[in-house]
């Protein structure tokens, strides 16, 4: 049996380059993910550097997971639709998003899932507002003005590839 730790750590949505640099750090120190859960990480030891960890957002899709596997890429588990993978160092680079237009299409994908939530608490924080027995609407629209603030963050991330592509077409 291998030796596991666990570590809460928070991230929120917008850095999660941040949690992936996180994680490929821990990899690098020998600790490689194994589990992810609400706040949670379970890492299993390795040997330092051994992996590289990505993560995406997507549906889950088998056909992909073994086209990933056909790849020599892992398949590490889920939270809702982060989707995490590690793939051994020694077999070479591992970057899911190779070109500008694929970064831009995850962004999106993340935008949409931020825009749908967002937009729910809203009308759910406002129709609290308004019915007067229930009085935590606040809530809600604390929730819906945190989440707009993660849509401008992905949208700032999003202009500034869309900037980069223009040089490079």
């Amino acid at each position: 049996m291998k030796e596991t730790k666990k570590i809460w750590k928070l991230f929120f949505v917008w850095d999660f380059e941040k949690e992936e640099a996180w994680l490929n750090q821990m990899a690098m120190a020998g600790w490689t993910l194994c589990h992810v859960g609400f706040c949670n990480y379970t890492f299993e030891k390795t040997e330092p550097g051994e992996y590289i960890v990505r993560m995406e957002m997507r549906k889950s899709d088998e056909a992909y997971r073994e086209f990933m596997a056909d790849a020599g890429i892992e398949y590490i588990d889920r939270l809702l639709q982060w989707h995490y993978y590690k793939k051994r160092s020694e077999l070479g680079p591992f970057d899911l998003y190779s070109d500008i237009d694929s970064r831009i299409a995850q962004l999106n994908r993340i935008g949409k899932m931020l825009w749908l939530i967002c937009l729910a608490n809203l009308i759910i924080g406002i129709a609290n507002t308004i019915n007067t027995y229930a009085h935590f609407g606040w809530v809600n629209l604390l929730c819906a003005t945190l989440l707009s603030y993660a849509l401008g963050r992905i949208h700032g991330k999003k202009e500034s590839l869309e900037k980069d592509r223009l040089l490079y077409e």
